[in-house]
């Protein structure tokens, strides 16, 4: 069985990589996304903001995860081109093997600052 660490793991390492099958089968039919920069209901909704995200991710630097039976909270760099490293909170919550619900936050100023340029 895949422990909600793992399932995170898995999750931060497909997003950076653009692995959106393997995406596709850790999130919910159902799964419910809430962040800074919007909202997605349902996983092809989820994955439609993941992969917009995507093209302007360089990378994730990853620097604690604190989890336990079904909740995950994940505490990273998000880079991004142009920007100064975004420090996130990312809270994914795991029902029956799965995650279902993903609330992240994080100040969007100079990301959207740069996107804007």
């Amino acid at each position: 069985m895949t422990t909600p660490a793992q399932l995170s793991e898995t999750y931060f390492s497909a997003w950076q990589a653009g692995d959106f099958d393997t995406l596709r089968a850790i999130l919910t039919d159902d799964v419910e996304f809430v962040g800074t920069l919007g909202r997605a209901s349902g996983v092809e909704d989820c994955l439609s903001g993941l992969r917009g995200l995507r093209r302007i991710l360089q990378r994730i630097e990853v620097h604690a995860r604190v989890a336990n039976e079904t909740d995950v909270i994940t505490w990273f760099d998000l880079y991004t081109g142009g920007a100064q490293p975004t420090p996130t909170a990312n809270w994914s919550h795991v029902e029956n093997g799965k995650i279902s619900r993903i609330r992240v936050t994080f100040d969007p100023r100079e990301m959207l600052a740069t996107l804007e340029r």
